[in-house]
């Protein structure tokens, strides 16, 4: 009996086909096909995935952060446009009974935190000042994906008894879990939990600042509460514990471009010193079993006449060539997206960028930063300004007028503002333009106006009333202050808007 054939596409087609036709009727990326055979199809719980995984891009940021130019610039680029060069800036917003700031207490309340966090005063080891620290507090962050401050209550932790310790969020172990405890309690990557889930206690391997090393499987922790405690990172998951570096998703790009790089340069050293073989002709050359070898030192700009019968063979690896900037690109903004970064900024490469495309891929990027910014005070610098804000007032450190301000005032002078770095217009005549058609159209205010340049309306307002009064001291006359103060430079506007403005200026300075 002759066999039975099947004319038709292969097998394979046939599965892709119906496999396609099954698509149609769901979600493609859900299809256990051999194209998605490396995707995972079940959910893994976020502890499961920080237990696994953490440890690993922890090391790895910290190895591309000593090793990688990449890395190392957006490291750099977080502290300057998190923190900046002036830190976050405190702007008191205690106001009296009628609702008016009141700016004895503030100007009390804010000379009292500068004395704090000057260097040598905020933290234990009196080597940083505020600023300083939440530069590597953002950092960290960065690179290990959390951060860890505790507060310290001490006599010697600096003369206003009052300090804060960073910590190394390594030595509180991600892998320590613990079940079955009293009333209900557990222990999820070495916190403690209550039965509501509500942090109880963080338990580190150490303390000790003078062991260097790491302590794995260790029984015995140093276990302290949480309200003494401040930990921070960016939430991923729902249900998150612990943090993952901000650079997770780019380390792997990164440490292939940067093996990448190195081949390619190794290859262009080889291209560069035109090596070669030396290569005997038949019936020319040593005995076969002799191992002596011909050596030519090769020199620029000079020939070397060869023996009879010796001839060279080029080996002139002409990689990378034209390929490698695009290809390293591709790989480098795959890198910037990762971390949320404009590629530009991140390799400094600015060719074939113009105007309007590099104004929109910086007013996105900052975006970024000032998200950042808003995580970074509401998880640790207010919490920590509430700490020092306890004890100063307990201590007598707000003086207002001639006297220490008493301690029930806490919820008065908890109000506050915090002011994060900003940026210089990316075209300043056009965006100052448009600052002031907002503001004259009701869009925006003047105080929004000036937050959004860094800088605290009030103390924008205050010295403009004092530099109005010194003119007039100085006998300058009220036309000249006016067209000084007034917009257009008094073209525009009528003579006494300036005297409108000055005295808006000297009331909202709101003192009491």
């Amino acid at each position: 009996m002759a066999e039975k054939t099947t004319v038709g596409p292969p097998r394979s087609f046939r599965a892709v086909r119906k496999a396609m036709h099954r698509a149609a009727r769901g979600f493609m990326a859900a299809l256990p096909d051999r194209f998605s055979q490396k995707m995972p199809t079940v959910p893994v719980p976020i502890d499961d995935i920080v237990r696994r995984h953490q440890k690993p891009l922890v090391a790895r940021a910290r190895h591309q952060a000593m090793n990688n130019d990449y890395m190392r610039a957006f490291l750099r680029m977080a502290r300057q446009n998190v923190v900046g060069s002036r830190g976050v800036t405190l702007q008191a917003q205690a106001r009296m009974a009628n609702g008016r700031l009141s700016q004895r207490e503030n100007d009390a309340i804010e000379a009292a935190w500068h004395r704090w966090t000057r260097k040598g005063r905020c933290e234990v080891t009196g080597r940083h000042s505020f600023r300083m620290m939440l530069h590597g507090a953002v950092a960290t962050a960065a690179r290990d994906g959390e951060i860890m401050i505790r507060l310290v209550y001490a006599a010697d932790a600096s003369e206003d008894g009052f300090a804060v310790q960073v910590l190394d969020p390594q030595r509180c172990p991600v892998d320590h879990d613990q079940d079955n405890m009293r009333d209900g309690a557990y222990i999820r990557s070495g916190i403690e939990y209550n039965r509501w889930g509500r942090p109880v206690a963080y338990l580190f391997t150490t303390l000790d600042t003078s062991e260097a090393n790491y302590h794995y499987g260790a029984k015995a922790f140093v276990r302290v509460p949480a309200t003494e405690i401040i930990h921070a990172f960016v939430e991923d998951f729902p249900g998150q514990r612990r943090g993952l570096p901000w650079v997770a998703t780019s380390l792997w790009r990164m440490g292939q471009l940067t093996e990448f790089e190195n081949a390619s340069l190794v290859n262009a050293r080889e291209s560069a010193n035109k090596q070669g073989f030396l290569e005997w002709e038949e019936g020319h050359g040593p005995d076969p079993d002799d191992d002596e070898e011909v050596l030519i030192e090769s020199e620029a700009g000079t020939y070397h006449e060869l023996p009879a019968g010796l001839r060279f063979k080029a080996h002139d690896p002409t990689y990378p060539s034209g390929e490698f900037a695009v290809f390293h690109k591709a790989m480098l903004r795959g890198v910037a997206s990762g971390m949320g970064v404009a590629y530009n900024n991140l390799a400094t490469d600015l060719e074939g960028v113009n105007f309007s495309s590099i104004r929109q891929g910086t007013l996105d990027e900052r975006e970024h930063w000032k998200d950042l910014q808003e995580w970074l005070i509401e998880s640790v610098v207010h919490p920590i300004y509430l700490a020092w804000l306890r004890q100063a007032l307990l201590r007598g450190r707000i003086v207002v007028g001639n006297t220490p301000a008493r301690p029930d005032r806490f919820d008065r002078f908890s109000r506050v503002a915090w002011q994060g770095r900003r940026w210089d217009w990316i075209d300043p005549g056009k965006d100052v333009r448009a600052a002031i058609e907002a503001k004259n159209n009701l869009f925006t205010s003047p105080g929004q106006i000036i937050r959004e340049r860094g800088h605290d309306p009030q103390t924008v307002w205050r010295e403009i009333a004092a530099d109005i009064d010194a003119m007039r001291d100085a006998g300058i006359p009220e036309a000249i202050i006016n067209s000084l103060i007034s917009t257009g430079g008094g073209n525009d506007r009528p003579q006494d808007a300036g005297s409108a403005g000055a005295a808006g200026a000297a009331n909202g300075t709101g003192d009491d």
